[in-house]
């Protein structure tokens, strides 16, 4: 269960600065892309393939569901999935291609 601090949703101990549940037009990620082992973007339901930087202002225009963007420990932001207790749609859970985008 979520509980409001200042302004801030907080699920399992980690702040979501930005929560997207999604607007009229918003997308589902539904796949990881990767490069090098690392997560470098991510494919949406329409085919599309988007950076991490993209998904996160994406997440901030509340264009993608069911998401969070969260700040870690060094500072910089990234997207994780809300929790809903289905893991199959966790964002590590999801399939992953490997690309060299960038």
């Amino acid at each position: 269960m979520a509980e409001e601090d200042r302004g801030n949703m907080i699920f399992s101990n980690v702040v979501n600065r930005v929560v997207s549940e999604g607007g009229a037009n918003a997308q589902a990620i539904t796949k990881l892309i990767k490069s090098g082992g690392e997560v470098v973007g991510y494919e949406l339901e329409s085919g599309q393939h988007i950076s991490v930087h993209q998904a996160i202002e994406m997440a901030k225009g509340n264009m993608l569901k069911h998401v969070g963007v969260s700040t870690s420990k060094d500072g910089s932001e990234y997207i994780r999935s809300l929790a809903d207790g289905d893991e199959s749609n966790n964002l590590g859970n999801l399939p992953s291609i490997t690309s060299d985008y960038q």
